[in-house]
């Protein structure tokens, strides 16, 4: 009697654990460890730390979580420029702007990596439309400022130095006196 009721076990379990798997029980998912948000946040914290390696694999985690992250894009977008990866950072800051076109973070640092990569035109562009969303900002004068004077385009040079004085930004004394020579006046 015993033998046939471990007989009776044996084959009700051979027959459940195929139900079981077949239902997707067992089944390995391919959902994150940790959601986007969480994958986002130590992106950053490495980002914050000069682990750009580790921000960069962190960031890669929170878009496979979500490929809209526009935020992820921009911040992966740093850690690739650091790296000297300007290429792939202008991929990222324009991917971040496709997903959030109002974020004048991402125009200008797409406009300073196309700066790295003597793109002047590119850059003023960039620097032009981050204004257009945040004309107070002394800091993107400057950066347009020292995109105009690179092209020796003097005039409007020292025009983005007066509004970004005028929006609180305090011009470098050694960009001011690189400019008074180059462009041979003093405002």
């Amino acid at each position: 009697m015993r033998d046939r009721k471990v007989h009776l076990v044996k084959v009700a379990v051979l027959m459940v654990i195929p139900m079981l798997f077949s239902c997707g029980l067992f089944r390995k998912t391919e959902k994150p460890l940790y959601d986007a948000d969480a994958y986002f946040s130590l992106g950053t914290i490495q980002l914050d730390n000069g682990a750009n390696e580790q921000a960069i694999l962190f960031y890669n985690k929170a878009l496979d979580a979500n490929p809209s992250y526009a935020e992820a894009y921009l911040n992966r977008g740093i850690a690739y420029r650091r790296q000297g990866l300007i290429e792939l950072a202008i991929s990222d800051y324009t991917k971040s702007l496709e997903l959030n076109p109002k974020d004048a973070r991402a125009y200008v640092n797409r406009g300073n990596a196309h700066l790295e990569r003597s793109r002047y035109d590119n850059a003023i562009s960039d620097y032009t439309k981050a204004l257009e969303i945040d004309p107070r900002d002394g800091r993107i004068y400057y950066n347009r400022s020292y995109a105009y004077s690179l092209k020796k385009d003097f005039d409007k040079s020292w025009e983005d130095v007066n509004q970004a004085r005028a929006n609180g930004f305090s011009i470098p004394s050694d960009f001011l006196s690189d400019l008074q020579k180059a462009s041979g006046r003093r405002q």
